[in-house]
C-alpha cells in the first residue's frame, strides 16, 4: 500500500476519534457515505468453529445494532434534543486506535481497512465501561475526501454488561 494513501486513512481515523470524542456527531456523520452500514454483530461462545463464523459473520448474523445513515442521523438528533435518556447525562469517550492496516477495496476508489480499538466510557458519578475489538471498515473517496462505507464493529466481548449501547465506535 502506497504510505502516502495509508498516511491520509491514519490521519483519518484518528480525525474521527477526535469528533467522536469531542460530541461532534454533525461533523462525524459527514464523514459516513449516504449508503453506509453500521453495524455490531454479536458473538458466540460456543466450540463449533466455522459455524459460530457463519452464525457471527454470515447473512442471518444477528446484531447489537445495524444501521444506516438515516437511523444515525436520528439518534443524533434525539441527543441533540435532550431526548435521549440513555445519554442524559452524556457519556464521555475516549477512542483508542492501532494496528492499522489499510488494502485496495473491492472497487475503484476503495480501501479496505482494519483497526483494533479500545474505547473507555464513562458516565455518572461511577459507571465506567470498555469496550475491546476490532473494526473492519470499507472507505470511499467521494469528491477527493474519504469518507465511511462501511463499519463492522467486533468486540471481544460475546455478553455486554453495560446498561446501554448508546455511544458511537
Amino acid at each position: 500500500m502506497n504510505l502516502e494513501i495509508y498516511h491520509e486513512v491514519e490521519q483519518f481515523l484518528y480525525r474521527e476519534s477526535r469528533l467522536l470524542d469531542q460530541w461532534n456527531f454533525k461533523e462525524w456523520l459527514d464523514l459516513l457515505t449516504e449508503d453506509v452500514r453500521y453495524w455490531m454483530p454479536v458473538r458466540y461462545s460456543d466450540y463449533q468453529g466455522k459455524r459460530a463464523m457463519e452464525k457471527e459473520h454470515g447473512p442471518n448474523a444477528l446484531s447489537f445494532f445495524d444501521e444506516n445513515k438515516d437511523t444515525l442521523k436520528k439518534r443524533i438528533f434525539r441527543r441533540d434534543n435532550g431526548n435521549a435518556y440513555a445519554e442524559e447525562p452524556p457519556s464521555r469517550t475516549r477512542h483508542f486506535i492501532s494496528n492499522i492496516e489499510v488494502y485496495e477495496g473491492d472497487f475503484e476508489h476503495e480501501y479496505n481497512v482494519f483497526s483494533n480499538i479500545l474505547v473507555y466510557r464513562s458516565r455518572m458519578e461511577k459507571d465506567e465501561d470498555y469496550y475491546i475489538g476490532r473494526r473492519e471498515d470499507v472507505l470511499r473517496r467521494e469528491n477527493g475526501k474519504l469518507k465511511i462505507t462501511s463499519r463492522k464493529i467486533v468486540l471481544e466481548q460475546n455478553v455486554l454488561l453495560v446498561k446501554n449501547l448508546s455511544i458511537f465506535f
